[in-house]
């Protein structure tokens, strides 16, 4: 046999065996395997880092827009307060661990605030109002597993950016007008014991006297719980407007007939009063009254006031206040009418029924701008946390993510 008869024999022998393909084969794949995981183990972590490092910059960016409407807090403050919100809430990040340190020992995410920009712009605004932009911007590094640095990639920046904005509570002018009922039934009682006296004239849901002489236990009287949740509404009022430059505040009262339909006044001392002098007793009929709020609110004089004192064209609302029905349908229709024309004049209508029966309540669902604006109170602790709420979001300071 020659030589090369023997080489090819060798050859085709070598060819033929199978022995140690499995071998062969896994050592070739298996670094390919090895770094397949490590990049799925580390887009994980990315996707998780990155929406904890969003989290934390729409917390940072909303922190220093509220501090600087509601706390009067300085642009260089609210700057600190946002970086150490981002510090802190990244600080406990799930997405923390080892694999994100740089293997030199550097560990750049235990710094976020050293990565963190924050932007802060302050317009005035009508009057003494201030309105607030913050934007704040922020990354960090992710190092990788040893399996994905097989394929040549070390490391990745994230960067999240989020904005925010608020507003001074004196930026909002409002005008706002108050319907309230003061028929007989507001005589009756709340299920709130009045504490203060040991018997007290008392009377049913009708508005009729009980007895001839005075009895026990008393209740606070659904007019009291009235007055009492008026001042809640009013002290929101004064709280956003202390200066008495943005708020305007009137009221009317009815039972069978409309009572005096106040002017709107600056700030909310007159109606205060107005309401505190309340008495009730006789029938139900709201339409005069809603009317009589229309047309205050709508009276081309009541902008003029506004433009003079603050610039602004002031948002305008009417709450419309029941415990009762109507006398006759035909008020009902007219109520409805009059809060249609409001609406659409722009006016944000409330309703607020205090133990009310369902035509009452009924009433005020078809007139409110949207089913939040309508209250059913049982008792008087929720008539109070209504016109309280009313007035929290009249006045309210707004800080938002706008994106």
């Amino acid at each position: 046999m020659t030589k090369n008869t023997e080489r090819k024999t060798w050859i085709s022998r070598l060819r033929r065996d199978r022995g140690g393909n499995f071998g062969m084969m896994t050592a070739l794949v298996f670094p390919v395997m090895l770094a397949a995981g490590g990049v799925a183990m580390d887009l994980t972590s990315m996707v998780l880092a990155k929406a904890e490092l969003q989290d934390a910059t729409d917390a940072a960016a909303l922190a220093a827009a509220s501090a600087m409407a509601n706390d009067g807090m300085l642009a260089s403050d609210a700057k600190l307060l946002a970086l150490s919100f981002i510090k802190t809430q990244m600080a406990g990040g799930a997405a923390v661990d080892g694999s994100e340190k740089d293997p030199s020992g550097d560990d750049d995410a235990a710094d976020i605030g050293a990565n963190s920009e924050v932007l802060i712009t302050e317009e005035a605004t009508a009057g003494t109002g201030k309105s607030f932009k913050i934007e704040v911007t922020s990354s960090r590094k992710i190092y990788f597993t040893p399996f994905t640095r097989l394929l040549g990639q070390e490391s990745a920046t994230l960067t999240t950016k989020s904005f925010a904005e608020s507003a001074t509570e004196s930026k909002n002018a409002l005008s706002m007008y108050l319907v309230l009922d003061k028929s007989g039934s507001m005589l009756a009682n709340t299920t709130e014991k009045n504490t203060s006296v040991n018997s007290c004239y008392q009377y049913d849901d009708t508005g009729r006297l009980i007895k001839n002489n005075p009895i026990s236990p008393c209740y606070i009287k659904k007019i009291e719980a009235l007055k009492l949740a008026a001042a809640s509404l009013f002290t929101q009022l004064n709280a956003a407007d202390p200066s008495t430059k943005f708020v305007r505040t009137g009221t009317v009262s009815y039972n069978i007939e409309m009572s005096t339909a106040y002017n709107l006044a600056w700030g909310t001392t007159a109606s205060l009063t107005q309401v505190n002098a309340l008495s009730a007793g006789g029938g139900t009929s709201s339409s005069d009254a809603m009317a009589a709020a229309y047309n205050k609110l709508n009276a081309s004089t009541e902008n003029t006031e506004h433009k003079k004192k603050n610039g602004q064209v002031p948002t305008k609302y009417i709450i419309l206040m029941t415990d009762g029905n109507n006398n006759y349908t035909a008020d009902d229709t007219t109520t409805k009418q009059t809060c249609t024309k409001a609406k659409a004049a722009g006016m944000v209508v409330y309703g607020v029924a205090f133990m009310a029966p369902t035509r009452g309540q009924q009433l005020l669902q078809a007139c409110v701008s949207s089913p939040e604006n309508y209250f059913a109170a049982e008792r008087m602790d929720e008539l109070v946390a209504a016109f309280k709420a009313i007035g929290e979001r009249a006045s309210a300071v707004v800080s938002r993510l706008t994106r």
